[in-house]
C-alpha cells in the first residue's frame, strides 16, 4: 500500500518523480513558497492557457528541474466554489495521474484553502482530507494479476510526500486521512475478492484479525448457535448454500467507560444467485459484491479501533450465501423470525432483509445500542432512483437521519433520505403470515427498508441502501471505476469520532414517518 509521509518544508535535494501542484480555475498561479524555477514553469503553461484550472483536469509538465523533473497540475475549479470533497476528489485524480506515470516516489504540495474552503476544512482538516483522497486515488486490486507477456510488472507508486513549507496543516492531520483511506481501502479489498475466496468463514477470519490486532471483544455464532436462537429467517436464506452461516460479533470499547453505545449492522451476503428465485446470468459475477455492507462494518471498526472515539461501537455482521440448493427456502415458505414474527417468503432474491432482520432484533436485545445503522446492498430498486451517486436512507428518527445525511455529505458518502410514511408499511402485511418480504415493485427501495423497521421497535435507526454506491460508481476521482468503492466507511467512522448523545422522544418516528396530508402530497414522495 501507499506510504504517504508528511515534511513542513519543501523538497530541498529530493529526487521525486513528479510533483503535484494545485490550481484554481481561470488565470493558474503557483502556490506560496514553491521553489522559483518550478514556479515560472507554472506561470508559464498558464499563458499558453494549456491548463485552466478546471475540476478533473490535469496536465503534465517538464520542469527542467533534474531532482523533480515533472510538475502534474490538477485543477480545483473556482476558489470560491471549492468545497471538502472537490478537493478530495482532486487528491485522487492527482494520484491516478501519479499512477499513469508509473513513479515510484512523487510529492504532493499543500495548496492554501480559499475562502469557499476555510469555511467547510479547518487547518486540522486539510491534511485528512488531501492524504485520503490520495490514498483512495491511488487504490488498484492486483491481487489476481499476472505482469502480461512475462514482463516486469510496472513500477506504482510507493512513496508519497506531503509537502508543506506554509506549515497549513499537520502530520497528524496527514496521519488521520491516511488511517481513514486504509480503511476505505481494506473495504474494497474485501468486496473485490471473489466469492471462492471471501466465504463466510474467510469473512469471520477477517473479523478475528482485526481483533487481534486492536484488541477487539469479538464472538462469532455458528449455525447450531443461531439455531437455538430462533434466527429463522437468517437460517433460512442459509439453508441452499454448503457453507456454514456466521454472524459476527466485534466490539470496541474505550478505555474510559462510556454511556452511549451504537450498533453498526452490515449485510453479508457473501454471494446472491437469487435462490430458487433465480436471478439472470448477466453479471451475476457481480454478486460478490452483496457482502458491501458487512465490508463496511468491519473496516470501520478497524478505524475506530485506532481513533478511539468515547462511545461504544458494536459491528455486527450476519453472513452467509444465497443459492438454490434442493434444501433451499422456497418462494411461499414460512419463517418464524428471532423476534417471534412469522414472516411468508414470496421472493428468495430479497434475502438480504431477512438476515439482516434477525440480526437488528438481536443487536438491540443484546447490546441496547442508543443508535443503530445498518448498510446493505438492498434493493435494485435503489439504483433505478438514485443511480451510482448516493445512497437510499429509511429510518425512525429524524434527528439521527440529520447526522447521518450531514456525516455522508462531508466524507463524500451522499446520503439521500427517502420517505417512511405508514401506506408503505402496508404493503407489507402477509397473506398468511405477520409479515411478507417483498411488496410491489413501486417504492420497492422503500418498502424494503421499512420491512427492517419492524425488528428494531423504537430504537433509533437509519437504514442505508448502498446497491447503487457500493459499485459501478465511475467518474469520480478517488474511486476505482471497476470494483468496490469502501462506501459508508468513513460515514461510519465519523458517526462514532463525533457523537454526541441523542435524544429520543417518546415515540421514536418523527415527522418523515407521519401521514402525508394530501393524496397528492403522497403520491409526489
Amino acid at each position: 500500500m501507499l506510504k504517504l509521509t508528511y515534511r513542513a518544508r519543501q523538497p530541498g535535494r529530493e529526487r521525486l518523480g513528479a510533483l503535484v501542484v494545485f490550481c484554481s480555475e481561470g488565470r493558474p498561479t503557483p502556490p506560496k513558497g514553491l521553489p522559483a524555477p518550478l514556479s515560472r514553469v507554472v506561470r508559464q503553461v498558464a499563458s499558453l492557457d494549456a491548463f485552466k484550472g478546471k475540476p478533473g483536469e490535469a496536465q503534465l509538465v517538464f520542469s527542467g528541474d533534474a531532482a523533480i523533473p515533472r510538475l502534474l497540475l490538477v485543477g480545483l475549479g473556482p476558489a470560491d466554489k471549492l468545497h471538502r470533497e472537490g478537493l478530495r476528489r482532486a487528491a485522487g485524480k492527482a494520484a491516478q495521474g501519479l499512477r499513469a506515470l508509473a513513479v515510484e516516489r512523487a510529492g504532493l504540495w499543500v495548496p492554501e484553502r480559499s475562502a469557499a474552503l476555510r469555511g467547510e476544512v479547518s487547518a486540522a482538516g486539510l491534511g485528512e482530507v488531501l492524504a485520503e483522497g490520495a490514498l483512495l486515488g491511488s487504490y488498484a486490486f492486483n491481487a489476481y494479476r499476472r505482469p502480461e507477456n512475462g514482463k516486469e510488472r510496472p513500477k506504482e507508486l510507493k512513496q508519497l510526500t506531503v509537502y508543506d513549507p506554509g506549515r497549513l496543516t499537520s502530520a497528524r492531520s496527514v496521519q488521520q486521512g491516511v488511517l481513514r483511506g486504509e480503511a476505505v481501502c481494506l473495504a474494497r479489498d474485501l468486496g473485490n475478492q471473489p466469492a471462492n475466496a471471501m466465504t463466510p468463514t474467510q469473512l469471520a477470519a477477517e473479523a478475528t484479525r482485526l481483533a487481534r490486532r486492536h484488541r477487539l471483544k469479538l464472538r462469532v455464532l455458528e449455525r447450531a448457535e443461531l439455531e437455538r436462537l430462533g434466527m429463522g429467517m437468517f437460517m433460512g436464506v442459509a439453508k441452499g448454500s454448503r457453507q456454514p452461516p456466521k454472524l459476527i460479533l466485534l466490539e470496541y470499547r474505550p478505555a474510559r467507560k462510556a454511556s452511549q453505545t451504537l450498533a453498526f449492522v452490515g449485510k453479508g451476503i457473501t454471494f446472491d444467485s437469487g435462490g430458487i428465485s433465480l436471478k439472470p446470468g448477466a453479471a451475476m459475477d457481480e454478486m460478490k459484491f452483496d457482502m458491501c455492507g458487512a465490508a463496511a462494518v468491519l473496516a470501520a471498526l478497524d478505524a475506530i479501533a485506532q481513533i478511539k472515539p468515547a462511545v461504544n461501537v458494536v459491528g455486527i455482521v450476519p453472513t452467509c450465501e444465497n443459492l438454490p440448493d434442493g434444501a433451499a427456502v422456497k418462494p411461499g415458505d414460512i419463517l418464524k423470525s428471532y423476534a417471534g414474527q412469522h414472516v411468508e417468503v414470496l421472493n428468495t432474491d430479497a434475502e438480504g432483509r431477512l438476515i439482516l432482520g434477525d440480526a437488528l432484533a438481536y443487536a438491540i436485545r443484546q447490546f441496547k445500542p442508543d443508535a443503530v445503522l445498518d448498510l446493505a446492498t438492498l434493493t435494485g430498486a435503489c439504483v433505478i432512483a438514485l443511480g451510482h451517486y448516493a445512497s437510499g436512507a429509511v429510518g425512525n428518527h429524524d434527528a439521527l437521519m440529520d447526522r447521518v445525511v450531514s456525516a455522508g455529505k462531508a466524507c463524500g458518502d451522499v446520503v439521500w433520505p427517502l420517505p417512511n410514511f405508514p401506506e408503505y408499511g402496508e404493503a407489507l402485511k402477509g397473506k398468511y403470515a405477520d409479515l411478507q418480504n417483498i411488496g410491489p415493485r413501486e417504492g420497492g427501495a422503500i418498502t424494503g427498508g421499512l420491512f427492517l423497521k419492524n425488528f428494531v421497535g423504537d430504537v433509533p435507526w437509519v437504514h442505508l441502501d448502498i446497491a447503487g454506491t457500493a459499485w459501478g460508481v465511475k467518474g469520480v476521482g478517488h474511486v476505482p471505476n471497476e470494483g468496490a468503492t469502501g462506501v459508508g466507511v468513513c460515514l461510519l467512522i465519523d458517526l462514532a469520532r463525533n457523537w454526541s448523545a441523542l435524544a429520543r422522544p417518546a415515540r421514536a418516528a418523527g415527522a418523515r414517518a407521519s401521514r402525508p396530508r394530501t393524496r397528492a402530497a403522497g403520491r409526489s414522495a
